[in-house]
């Protein structure tokens, strides 16, 4: 029997990206209220052999979560910002990866390599246990991811992106329990999931602690070093934790060990109105329709 397969996606700029076996949609709301869509499938290393063997689907759903997810908000920023409704001129590969890596390069030096000068030169001078440092250095870490949510949280525009995360999870939630998917019956459903990228974000902070714990504490060019090359593998294994967690979530334990990525959740996502919801819905439905024996078989 084949296992199911788990929708998600992500929010982007007045709308919402849903990614489905084979393809992806994109539904964003345009300035003059009508929704637009956008559909395309998916590389076949989104969803080969590889974007399902542990460890390894990891790193594929890292790279996916960064490449899909940029061209999404390129295209919905296009879509937002225009009243046409013509085709958006074609993102060139050098912009997209260009941003891409730009978007890694600051996540890597605000979270993993600040901590580790902030720690190196303002705490190690007064503690002489390894174990120590690498313990303030990860709650360093995480003070700052949750600083940096809570400023981003304050302007306007990333508050009603972060309702689009909130109306994501809602109708992947309802569709999960079954329910008809109106508007009405995902109201109810939580804006909580637990293979959100925010929960996964933070069983990496707390992976990234023990993991760097093991290396004791090198000398600063050599620790600089580890957190570069190390993020890749503390990604695989964090995914691997977050989707067996996911697959259990009604177990008691599990429930436990997911509570602090889903309490985290709250700083990304927002209650949707319904306007929020039914872009939601309507990037859920094409993935489902194109998924379909029926579509697959036309």
């Amino acid at each position: 029997m084949a296992k199911p397969f788990y929708y998600g996606g992500q929010a982007v700029i007045e709308g919402v990206m849903m990614r489905g076996e084979d393809e992806v949609a994109i539904c964003v709301r345009s300035p003059n209220g009508k929704l637009n869509l956008k559909k395309q499938p998916l590389p076949s290393i989104y969803k080969g052999r590889l974007r399902k063997t542990p460890l390894v689907r990891g790193i594929i759903v890292l790279l996916e979560s960064l490449v899909l997810g940029t061209q999404a908000l390129f295209h919905s920023a296009q879509i937002a910002a225009t009243e046409e409704e013509e085709e958006e001129n074609a993102i060139s590969p050098a912009l997209l990866w260009g941003t891409v890596a730009i978007s890694v390069a600051f996540a890597m030096a605000l979270f993993f390599i600040l901590p580790l000068l902030v720690t190196r030169y303002f705490i190690d001078p007064y503690i002489s246990s390894s174990l120590a440092s690498n313990v303030v250095e990860g709650f360093i870490r995480m003070g700052l991811f949750i600083a940096y949510l809570k400023l981003i949280g304050l302007i306007p525009d990333i508050k009603r992106v972060f309702a689009y995360h909130g109306a994501e999870h809602k109708v992947v939630n309802a569709y999960e329990a079954g329910v008809p998917l109106e508007v009405a019956a995902i109201k109810k459903h939580s804006t909580a999931n637990p293979r959100c990228g925010t929960s996964f974000i933070f069983i990496v902070l707390v992976v990234a602690i023990f993991a760097f714990a093991l290396l004791g504490r090198p000398p600063l060019w050599l620790g600089i070093l580890s957190r570069i090359i190390l993020i890749p593998v503390i990604a695989s294994v964090s995914y691997e934790m977050m989707k067996f967690g996911a697959r259990h979530a009604e177990n008691p334990i599990a429930r436990i060990f997911l509570a602090p990525g889903m309490a985290l959740q709250t700083m990304t996502t927002r209650e949707p109105d319904e306007s929020q919801m039914e872009a939601a819905l309507y990037a859920l439905n094409e993935v489902i329709k194109t998924d379909s024996p029926a579509e697959k078989e036309s």
